[in-house]
């Protein structure tokens, strides 16, 4: 297992901000863009992006890449989300008629067509979800949680859900609570991390530190698979991973190595999986299996120059 706070505390702050992520508390009233661009303009970086998109009134986690990390942007952005709202029905029903109809209809895979105001094409697309529960009943204010596959539209999850009752219900309010491996008890809110900016900018990066997580976390969602370093040159210059590349003595369910030609290899054949030499990062690779070849690159981070 790659320890990601052991390599957190061997980096300097440079490092950090060059190839990390910060799990941002959004607010409401700015787009997701706007959250990027505000966390590139304080920290002076030269880029930044988001792992899936909030709409203005949305609140919750954002993560925020930073400078390279920004590469790893589309390895995150299918993961799971869990959201908690408020959902206004239009006319009276029991939660109980509202709960027989989630449980019938909106569980499990589902068909979704996005709303008109989205930028995605206007096309059916499928989506999991895999918890629809409803919390309270104030009113025709209904409080909910749902936890379900990247992607799914909650407004519009709510809306379908009016209409097939015939009983029209619109979103109020919505809270992301976690976004794949990113949870909201471990979010940043705008005003910390302009205390710590504010810090940072008087020479003590402690509390920036803190909140700045090393983007080698994509480990935790992609298996980490270890190759030997006197191959880490051929492997930066472009080369695939070959099987004699690969670490081979230990057991891969413990610390994420592969034994060369075993049946796992075969199981993991179109997997996309990550790459380290011990604790460095090297890259994410797509296991291929063809004759000596184990997996080719998808993105390779290339050392930074001191």
């Amino acid at each position: 297992m790659i320890d990601i706070e052991k390599i957190k505390s061997k980096k300097i702050i440079s490092e950090l901000l060059e190839f990390g992520i910060i799990n941002f508390d959004k607010p409401a009233n700015c787009t997701s863009f706007d959250v990027a661009d505000f966390v590139r303009k304080k920290l002076k970086l030269r880029k930044t992006s988001h792992f899936g998109t909030l709409d203005p009134m949305v609140t919750g986690v954002l993560p925020i890449a930073l400078n390279r990390a920004v590469k790893l942007t589309g390895f995150f952005l299918g993961e799971d989300k869990e959201y908690e709202g408020i959902m206004r029905i239009h006319e009276d029903v029991s939660l109980e008629e509202i709960k027989k109809v989630i449980e019938e209809k909106f569980m499990g895979k589902i068909i979704q067509l996005p709303p008109v105001k989205s930028r995605v094409k206007r096309q059916e697309r499928e989506r999991e979800i895999k918890k629809f529960k409803l919390l309270e009943k104030n009113g025709k204010n209904i409080s909910f949680r749902v936890e379900c596959e990247g992607g799914t539209y909650i407004r519009k999850l709510v809306h379908d859900l009016g209409e097939e009752m015939k009983i029209g219900a619109h979103m109020t309010k919505l809270r992301r609570i976690r976004a794949g491996i990113f949870k909201i008890e471990k979010s940043v809110t705008k005003e910390n991390f302009l205390k710590a900016v504010e810090e940072f900018e008087k020479g003590n990066d402690e509390r920036l530190r803190k909140i700045i997580i090393p983007a080698e976390i994509v480990s935790e969602i992609y298996p980490a698979v270890e190759v030997k370093k006197g191959f880490t040159e051929k492997i930066l210059h472009g080369a695939p991973i070959d099987y004699k590349f690969l670490e081979k003595e230990k057991k891969f369910d413990r610390v994420h190595s592969v034994p060369p030609h075993s049946s796992l290899t075969s199981q993991m054949k179109g997997k996309i999986i990550s790459i380290f030499e011990k604790e460095n990062f090297i890259g994410m690779y797509k296991v291929v299996n063809e004759k000596n070849i184990f997996a080719k690159p998808e993105f390779v981070l290339q050392p930074m120059v001191k």
